[in-house]
């Protein structure tokens, strides 16, 4: 079975290209037999298109933009043209798979897409204004370039956290809030479902059994706590603005902050809307950058703004750790993932050093080696510390894969 994922974005869009073949899904996640990724600049006249395939050969190319449907095109065709051809056309790519940031309470699950959910993610687009219409772009430029016919799934970040019970998702507003579709949602559900599943892997542990805290912390930063294989809260809510110090997001603040510079500053909603979501968090704070190397870089040139925004990070991460760790009432394995998580041996030792009471300790040696898919955690630490890759195309592909083996 040969399957497209599409993860299109505002100011990006990954793809990767799976061949399946069997009766069953592999244990371990595959490397793709292509991937690619297409970057427009903030004038959107412009894009670089990388291609990169199972074997390690990189294409890459920057180019005057016309549209995003033609850039996707133009990324698609190295799919059956060129160097990297990996199948002979278009017409042997059996399913789309997509990333949709919303679902809201419609879609719990994965979907195929029609006109009826396309409407919907449209609609939710409300709630998700950076995400959604570029998550629904991406579905149409698939029929415009593969047709009408190409089956597309939707696979919603939102999912994952179906199950917070009423507690975690009803805030603590007017109740006719809910009635307006105004609760807690959570987000980059499909990284914290696959990080789960993946740790109980490397674990050889029933996931039905583990207490975990999954933390996804990249530009966009969230946390869940995972109990039976579910989440039960999450750090992020109605919005991904909610919840942890971020790249360039703010994360929760006092709302009567808002209030007070909507009365008493020339801000407006739209200037606040970009000051909370673009110039917060690791930016906002160290005035260098969003990206936590640069900070890094900067500290150690003893840049105060930047070692405040560093601890700011982590004072932030341990609160929000603590929160999911009340709600699960106890912890078996702390996970962290995504670009911070994964590579910041620096912020993921300052992390756990605040959970010693609890029994945890980190093996030091392999927090500062690069452990992909492993465990750092001391012999002795009571609570497993795992670093994992995580792999939402892959997570996505197998949706894709089980939806299809169920309808065939």
């Amino acid at each position: 079975m040969k399957i497209l994922v599409l993860n299109a974005g505002s100011s990006s869009q990954k793809s990767s290209f799976y061949d399946l073949t069997g009766d069953a899904l592999p244990i371990d996640p595959p490397e793709p037999l292509w991937s690619a990724q297409i970057d427009w600049n903030d004038r959107e006249d412009s894009a670089t298109l990388k291609v990169k395939t199972a074997h390690g050969e990189v294409f890459e190319e920057s180019y005057r933009s016309t549209s995003k449907s033609a850039d996707t095109l133009k990324a698609l065709q190295t799919l059956w043209s060129g160097n990297t051809q990996v199948i002979q056309n278009p017409n042997q790519i059996d399913i789309v798979g997509h990333r949709v940031v919303h679902g809201g309470t419609d879609y719990v699950q994965s979907t195929w897409v029609n006109a009826e959910v396309k409407a919907s993610i449209e609609r939710l687009a409300e709630f998700a204004p950076i995400h959604n219409p570029a998550n629904l772009a991406g579905i149409e430029s698939i029929e415009q370039i593969l047709g009408a016919d190409t089956p597309q799934v939707a696979v919603f970040d939102t999912a994952f956290h179906a199950h917070l019970p009423p507690a975690a998702y009803v805030y603590s507003g007017a109740y006719e809030w809910l009635a307006q579709g105004i609760r807690r949602y959570g987000f980059h559900g499909i990284s914290h479902q696959y990080c789960a599943q993946r740790a109980a892997q490397i674990l050889d542990r029933d996931l039905q059994s583990l207490k975990l805290i999954t933390c996804h912390l990249g530009n966009g930063c969230s946390l869940a706590a995972i109990r039976d294989g579910l989440s039960i809260d999450t750090t992020m809510g109605f919005t991904p603005l909610d919840g942890l110090m971020m790249g360039s997001r703010s994360g929760s603040i006092d709302p009567g902050i808002l209030i007070h510079l909507l009365r008493h500053s020339d801000c407006t909603v739209d200037r606040l809307d970009h000051l909370l979501n673009y110039n917060s968090g690791l930016l906002g704070i160290s005035g260098i950058s969003n990206d936590l190397r640069q900070i890094t870089a900067a500290i150690a040139k003893n840049n105060d703004r930047a070692q405040l925004a560093f601890d700011l990070f982590v004072h932030s991460l341990r609160a929000h750790i603590g929160s999911m760790l009340a709600s699960l009432g106890g912890l078996d394995v702390l996970v962290f993932t995504a670009g911070i998580g994964e590579n910041s041996a620096a912020i993921r030792a300052a992390t756990c050093e605040a959970f010693g009471f609890l029994g945890l300790s980190l093996d030091l040696a392999q927090n500062n080696s690069e452990p992909i898919d492993r465990d750092i955690a001391d012999a002795n630490s009571h609570v497993r510390v795992l670093v994992i890759h995580t792999q939402e195309d892959w997570s996505i592909a197998q949706e894709c894969y089980r939806m299809a083996s169920k309808s065939s």
